[in-house]
């Protein structure tokens, strides 16, 4: 065990949404530091699904992070000689962390042309 938990710092929201979620998001799409980057794909991919669906693009992006993120995880415990796989809850911050994680490596098996396109 831990002797300490670890401090969280807040986490600074984005500038066009001042949405926390989708800073964490474009942190982690982020590639060599090139945030500037990040911030224009994943506002164009934004833009393109509000187009497609017609709602705001901020409320298709929480409901697609809700949809990917888990409830539940499987984790090995040690019971005697046998090792067995546990169903455990899982905490709000890795749930969101797993969902972002999940998604950005999704968008790289898409075959769409641009980076926005297959995020949106």
């Amino acid at each position: 065990m831990r002797k300490h938990k670890a401090i969280l710092r807040p986490r600074v929201a984005d500038p066009k949404y001042n949405d926390t979620l989708v800073s964490q998001f474009i942190n982690s799409l982020m590639l060599a530091g090139r945030k500037s980057t990040a911030q224009r794909i994943m506002y164009e991919a934004m833009d393109i699904a509000q187009e497609r669906s017609g709602q705001p693009g901020l409320d298709i992006f929480k409901k697609a992070m809700t949809n990917a993120a888990p409830l539940i995880e499987v984790r090995s415990r040690r019971v005697g000689g046998a090792t067995y796989q546990v169903p455990t809850e899982v905490r709000t911050e890795r749930r969101t962390a797993l969902g972002v994680r999940w998604l950005i490596n999704y968008r790289c098996a898409r075959g769409e042309k641009s980076m926005a396109q297959r995020l949106a």
